[in-house]
Formats: C-alpha cells, sequence, structure tokens
C-alpha cells in the first residue's frame, strides 16, 4: 500500500491493526501520527476537529472502561492508496464498567455492544471519521433508560444552552474526503432496498430478506425473519413519517473468502411526528445518523438475499434532540 507502513499487509489489516494498536497495547501516543491533526471526527452527538481531542476522549474511556477490547468483525472499504481508502469498520466491543466517569459512578456492569467507524486514510493517516457506537445498549446495561441518560447528561453538561449539542449537518465541519463510495452492484442493490423501505415499500422486504436473515439492531438486540425486519424499519420510519432519507455513502464489495457484501452510511431528517420507537410525536426536527452493513447469500440455487444485517445509530442522541427542543428536561 503506497504511502502506508509496510508492516500492513492491507487496508482491513492496517484499520484492523491500528485500532488494536490504540485501545489494547495502549498505544495512544500513535494518535499522533496515525490521526491527522486536523481530523475532523462526526459522531451522532458531536462534532469535533483535531486529534488532542480524540486522544483525550480515548482516555477518557480506558479509565472508565480499561479491559476494553475492540473486535473487528468487518471491513468494508473503498478507493486506492494513491487516492485515499474509505473504511467502514464494524466492530464488536467488549468492557467491564469499573472506573466512573461519563456513564456515571462504577458499576462493574459487563458490556458488549456495536460500533460503525467510517474512516477515511491517506499517507498513513486517518483524517476524516464518521463514528456511531450503540449508546442504546451501553447505558440499557448499566441499568438506565436511553431518555434519561439523555436528560441527565443535559442537565451535567450544564443544560440547554451550554450542552454538547448533537450532530446536525448545520454544524458540520468540511474534511478532505468528498467521496461518495463505489458503484459496485451490491452496494447498488442495498442502497435501492433501503431506499424503497424508506419510501414505505415494505413489501420489497420479502424479496430482499432471507426467511433465516438475522438482523442485529440498536441497544444490541435482534431480529429474525421477514417480521423482524419489517417491525425494526417500520417502528423507526413511523416515528418520522415524513423526514427526508438520504443515502449518504455507498460501498459494495465481493473479497474471496467472504460473502457479498454492502455498507451504507444515511441519514433521516425531518420531525419526529408519528408513533414509533421514541413514543409520542413531540414535533422536533431531528436528524439521525445511521450506518448499515449487510451479508447476501443463497441457500442452493436460489436469489441472493439478504442473510445477515447489522443497523447502528444513537438512540441517546435522537433522545437528546427531542429533549431540548420540547424543554422537557
Amino acid at each position: 500500500m503506497k504511502g502506508f507502513d509496510p508492516k500492513f499487509a492491507d487496508f482491513p489489516d492496517y484499520i484492523n491493526g491500528i485500532t488494536r494498536e490504540i485501545w489494547e497495547d495502549r498505544g495512544l501516543a500513535t494518535l499522533h501520527h496515525y490521526y491527522a491533526p486536523d481530523i475532523v471526527v462526526r459522531s451522532p452527538s458531536s462534532v469535533v476537529r483535531g486529534n488532542q481531542g480524540v486522544i483525550a476522549a480515548t482516555m477518557a474511556t480506558l479509565a472508565e472502561f480499561p479491559d476494553r477490547r475492540l473486535l473487528g468483525e468487518d471491513v468494508i472499504w473503498s478507493g486506492t492508496p494513491e487516492d485515499g481508502m474509505l473504511s467502514s469498520h464494524r466492530i464488536l466491543s467488549t468492557a467491564t464498567h469499573s472506573g466512573s466517569g461519563v456513564y456515571g459512578r462504577a458499576t462493574g456492569a459487563k458490556l458488549r455492544y456495536r460500533i460503525i467507524a467510517d474512516c477515511h486514510a491517506r499517507e498513513n493517516a486517518i483524517d476524516d471519521e464518521w463514528l456511531i457506537r450503540d449508546q442504546g445498549a451501553i447505558v440499557r446495561q448499566l441499568g438506565l433508560d436511553p431518555k434519561e441518560y439523555a436528560r441527565d447528561l443535559i442537565a451535567r453538561e450544564g443544560g440547554a444552552e451550554d450542552c454538547v449539542k448533537p450532530f446536525t449537518p448545520e454544524i458540520d465541519m468540511e474534511g478532505p474526503y468528498k467521496g461518495h463510495g463505489n458503484d459496485d452492484e451490491w452496494g447498488q442493490r442495498y442502497a435501492d432496498t433501503l431506499t424503497r423501505i424508506m419510501s414505505a415499500e415494505f413489501s420489497v422486504i420479502p424479496e430482499a430478506y432471507d426467511r433465516a436473515a438475522l438482523l442485529e439492531l440498536p441497544g444490541h438486540t435482534q431480529a429474525l425473519s421477514h417480521d423482524g425486519a419489517d417491525d425494526f424499519w417500520m417502528t423507526l420510519r413511523s416515528a418520522f413519517p415524513n423526514a427526508e432519507f438520504r443515502i449518504e455513502h455507498r460501498i459494495g464489495r465481493l473479497d474471496p473468502t467472504m460473502p457479498p457484501r454492502a455498507a451504507i452510511r444515511w441519514s433521516l431528517r425531518g420531525r419526529h411526528e408519528g408513533w414509533g420507537r421514541f413514543g409520542a410525536p413531540s414535533g422536533a426536527e431531528v436528524y439521525v445518523m445511521g450506518a448499515s452493513h449487510a451479508e447476501f447469500g443463497s441457500l442452493g440455487s436460489g436469489p441472493a438475499r439478504i442473510r445477515r444485517e447489522f443497523t447502528l445509530f444513537d438512540e441517546t442522541a435522537i433522545w437528546k434532540q427531542i429533549l431540548l427542543q420540547t424543554g422537557d428536561l
């Protein structure tokens, strides 16, 4: 890989390798060269620029969860070393809440949750990132309710005026990555499926999903088969029935030892004006940053359908937007 450390065999090895080096091998100082000085990191909860903030946040997380492991489940990527590469990195993380911090006093709780991080890399450094952590899974495993956690976080951050504002396009910062992924057929196919579902064409689910499809969902929950997919996407869409759905980034890949896969970063933007995953309609204007991975396959000679799907968004960031606008603090 031109411009990258030769110790990395390929781009997935680079992404998994630096993740382990930073977190589990305690190489936090390597963030000075693995993360560009002016990197933009967007998450549903905020947007920040600069690797100093990344280093501080990493230390704070490790102080609260010192045994945290980050198990790389997949790296779905596009691009070239010369022009830059974009990885959609899906991680299964385990941790023990051994220290006090942003999640409150140490509880000793054992956690398991996922992260999807879209990272752009050139010349051996990450310089643009979109990071979605399953906050709903974390707070529930700590015995907290996502809505109540968001309400408490607003208070701890200084109240409605001074708290950290969740991400919206208005507060975005321009980074170096301007791409939209690739034109691989599996990415196009998955983007089309999600677009049709979000256009209320739920009849596409039996066509697109295998009957034995397993869905890994926010809150570290699972759903199974056509009815599970229908329920998940229906309750999300019904909460924001007129929100604009956009495909922000799309990658498809067919690698020799893996099933066909796709990674989609998407958004929903509009009013919380329906019943669904977020309770009674509030009328709040909400931005949902979401990411989904899919694996395709078939048993026998039938057409390839989605057999596994992984979707993440941050429930606490959505509740924070709702509470800030309704004043229900």
